[in-house]
């Protein structure tokens, strides 16, 4: 099973925490945006945006690791797009405070999680093993 993480650059950690996790459990990351610099030029965003277009795409699932920025949320369209199986990940519960939310966090598309991040990985494992339907 492939999974595609989307974070923001400052969560690199985290999302590497929850890669482990993952493979732990032989789940396979599509691709690894955090082994990537910061970009200096047009050409090497283009290639990270293809690299992580292309991860999404080959990713039977997709996490997004809160907070995230306007990269993330784009991604988060794309996988919306594919029909991609979507889990939100919160640390807090701002997701459900409306001046901090959005409104396609409460899409039936995506399964919302609050709280420790082994305990989101292991509901996400658990939905996936179980083949749970999230739409």
């Amino acid at each position: 099973m492939k999974f595609y993480i989307a974070s923001s650059f400052q969560n690199r950690d985290l999302v590497r925490v929850a890669t482990f996790l993952f493979s732990q459990n032989d789940f396979i990351q599509a691709y690894d945006w955090t082994m990537n610099e910061k970009a200096a030029t047009f050409e090497e965003l283009r290639y990270i945006g293809e690299e992580a277009k292309q991860g999404i795409m080959d990713a039977d699932f997709v996490v997004m690791i809160l907070p995230a920025g306007k990269g993330s949320h784009l991604e988060l369209g794309m996988a919306m797009a594919l029909n991609k199986r979507i889990y939100l990940y919160s640390p807090d519960e701002d997701i459900y405070h409306m001046d901090k939310t959005i409104t396609y966090y409460f899409l039936p598309e995506l399964r919302p999680f609050v709280g420790q991040l082994a305990d989101f990985i292991s509901f996400v494992i658990k939905c996936e093993n179980n083949n749970v339907v999230l739409h």
